[in-house]
């Protein structure tokens, strides 16, 4: 179509992805429970093989109601500076709650970054660990 601009994008290989995935911090989780969709933004940790997120788990918490019935998750992480300057990294997989052990080592490991609440009580939020074993990874850049 004619009234429309396009940029073209190029596919990244690994190492690029690899790069892009050490040095950024926040992306988005896709979640599904049928025909509701549910995305969460995140700050997370990769591994070179899945990425571990740090979640809170409270009482009417929908997003652990949306990890329950989902079956494959997405994550995409970007950045968008221009139509010339932008790229994004698109991983899909199944997200499995950590053991307490692994949970505990990542935790005093990593270092997360403080958990957003938002307007729960802080005696009420448990955090949690997940992990997105990542099954397909793609990534396309300009």
């Amino acid at each position: 179509m004619e009234q429309f601009e396009y940029t073209f994008t190029v596919g990244m290989d690994r190492q690029a992805i690899d790069e892009r995935l050490q040095t950024a911090e926040i992306g988005v989780l896709s979640l599904a429970d049928g025909d509701d969709a549910y995305g969460i933004p995140l700050a997370y940790h990769w591994d070179g093989e899945s990425f571990v997120f740090r979640l809170g788990d409270h009482p009417a918490s929908d997003k652990m109601a949306f990890i329950d019935s989902t079956d494959r998750a997405s994550f995409l992480v970007f950045e968008y500076r221009s139509p010339e300057d932008s790229w994004s990294v698109l991983a899909t997989g199944r997200l499995r709650p950590l053991e307490q052990a692994e949970s505990e080592a990542l935790e005093a490991r990593e270092g997360f970054i403080p958990l957003r609440l938002f307007g729960e009580a802080v005696a009420d939020v448990e955090p949690r660990l997940f992990r997105l074993q990542v099954e397909a990874l793609t990534g396309r850049m300009v």
